[in-house]
């Protein structure tokens, strides 16, 4: 019984001693080789789901490429901005001043209105 439970141990300690041996062994351009062979296999798949993705629901991936554009255009903003940098100046505050001093009273317009009187 105790080695029932310790099977998948012992699995994985020989798996990863017998995947340190292989890197070890194996040049290290074909360690590049393999890598790459795994990239491609994940890009190739990747684009596979996206692919069917697209072509089922065409809606969501616009509104995704539309967000994605708008969030690269906000950043891109952003960037321009802090790359400008802040404007330094200096302030002045000017008080307003009354040039007449009887400018409290409203003036009385020279325009009055009338009655005009009615006609027979």
């Amino acid at each position: 019984m105790n080695n029932l439970t310790r099977l998948p141990e012992r699995a994985m300690e020989l798996a990863s001693h017998v995947g340190d041996g292989i890197k070890d062994r194996v040049p290290d351009r074909a360690m590049k080789w393999i890598e790459t062979g795994a990239a491609l296999g994940v890009l190739k798949t990747g684009s596979r789901v996206a692919t069917r993705f697209v072509r089922r629901n065409p809606v969501v991936a616009v509104a995704a490429a539309a967000g994605a554009g708008l969030l690269w255009y906000a950043a891109h903003r952003r960037a321009k901005q802090a790359e400008d940098g802040a404007i330094e100046g200096k302030a002045t505050r000017v008080e307003a001043k009354r040039v007449n001093g009887n400018a409290n009273r409203r003036r009385s317009s020279s325009r009055r209105t009338r009655a005009q009187p009615a006609e027979t």
